[in-house]
């Protein structure tokens, strides 16, 4: 008997418009849409490179990720005709509804129920991807409003900043002698070397110490070039000359220190008194070192300091306790201001602070016992110093004169602390290995 059909299901064959509407339900139609998945995912891929951006290391390989994205990717999908997009949804949506009430009528394995899930969500309307955003070389997402970190092209640009500066307008710049370069063509021409950022600073021996009225007989190529070595490790001031897109300059650090001494020994204050004056204490940067002294730069002057202005106590090496680039308290004691082109100062060391006599005296008593350290022997005696930076004068041992650093007991004789003298003899003594 012919099986009657089931009125239900003839308006679904009346709202077919015509055979070629996509009602193919068989598996090869439901797997072949989800190719516009892929183009989608592949665009948002394609975006990801802009958050590693903000790492400068990956620049290289973001670059290289961009390239290859520019060739396998599309930047935007191209939609179809407004009108004729609206029709096919609407056949879309009655094919949904088709095989909706097939899938109740008709029992489904798990299998084809995954199968017709993954083509339902395929079939949805394609929403326009966002147009793929153009990535920057330099990019840096900061925290705040605007960025503080600076990166190696601000460094590089703001170090060409200060040499121009410099150049143009005067500027003193401040660096460390890090090199002495001798010409290969010229074996009289040297050179100091100061490292800004990126860009090497080169300033003839000429324009970093002035010549030495007497060579002795020497060749002034060798003097000179000893006396810039000398004041390797110092900091100094100098005016750029010159730069080159090379990434050399040229600089003079006696023009600098002609500006130095213009501010600050003619310089004046609101009160018409000069900025540097006999009594008063400055800050002076070490330049060189010698056992006899040191000489520093005070303010655009070179001034020497002799050994016996460094320290209170007797017999220090100079070269033990100071070195260039350091930075040292001075007293001025004197400013001959008569020749302004060669201005001479006379400073000390020790004068700047506190006699430390006045107040370790008051530590010993005469007739006590005290150990100390060997810090010379003359024909004076032998100078023991002792705890609190002062040197007790003794008498020499029976036993044999000690030898300097040696280890020894001082039996205190007597303090003056008028003059700031105290004076005592060893009772023992023990020599150092």
């Amino acid at each position: 008997m012919p099986r009657k059909k089931n009125p239900i299901e003839e308006p679904d064959e009346n709202i077919v418009g015509s055979p070629g509407d996509p009602i193919d339900e068989s598996p090869e139609e439901t797997t072949a849409e989800p190719a516009g998945d892929s183009v989608i995912a592949t665009e948002t891929t394609a975006e990801e490179p802009d958050a590693t951006q903000t790492d400068p290391e990956m620049d290289d390989f973001v670059a290289s990720e961009d390239e290859g994205a520019n060739n396998e990717v599309p930047e935007q999908l191209e939609l179809d005709n407004p009108e004729d997009q609206t029709a096919e949804t609407e056949n879309q949506s009655q094919s949904d509804n088709i095989k909706t009430r097939r899938q109740g009528r008709n029992r489904k394995t798990p299998e084809s129920t995954e199968n017709f899930e993954f083509h339902s969500q395929s079939d949805r309307t394609p929403e326009k991807t966002p147009r793929r955003r153009r990535t920057r070389a330099n990019a840096v997402v900061s925290i705040d409003e605007s960025r503080t970190v600076e990166t190696s092209a601000d460094k590089h640009n703001n170090d060409l900043l200060d040499l121009v500066e410099s150049l143009k307008g005067k500027k003193i710049l401040s660096g460390t002698i890090q090199g002495v370069e001798r010409s290969t063509e010229n074996s009289n021409l040297s050179y100091a070397v100061i490292y800004h950022g990126d860009f090497k600073v080169i300033i003839p021996a000429e324009e970093v110490i002035e010549p030495p009225a007497d060579f002795r007989d020497r060749s002034p190529g060798d003097v000179m070039h000893y006396m810039v070595t000398k004041r390797l490790g110092a900091e100094v001031d100098y005016i750029v000359k010159g730069v080159d897109k090379t990434g050399i300059a040229a600089a003079s650090r006696l023009e600098a220190m002609a500006a130095k001494r213009k501010e600050y020994y003619f310089g004046t204050d609101r009160d018409g008194n000069n900025l540097l004056y006999e009594g008063i204490n400055a800050e002076a940067r070490v330049v060189s070192v010698i056992r006899a002294g040191i000489f520093v730069d005070l303010f655009g002057v070179e001034t020497y300091i002799a050994l016996r202005e460094l320290s209170y106590q007797r017999g220090v090496d100079a070269a033990a306790q100071f070195q260039p680039g350091q930075r040292v308290l001075v007293k001025i004691l004197s400013i001959d201001r008569s020749n302004r082109n060669k201005i001479q100062v006379t400073a000390s060391v020790k004068q700047a602070t506190e006699n430390p006599y006045e107040k370790a005296l008051r530590k010993y008593v005469p007739g006590s016992r005290y150990v100390g350290s060997v810090s010379m022997v003359d024909t004076n005696g032998v100078f023991v110093s002792l705890d609190g930076g002062i040197d007790c004068l003794c008498s020499y041992p029976k036993r044999g004169r000690p030898p300097r650093g040696s280890r020894v007991t001082v039996r205190i004789i007597g303090i003056n602390h008028e003059t700031n003298r105290i004076w005592g003899a060893i009772t023992h003594m023990t020599t150092a290995r």
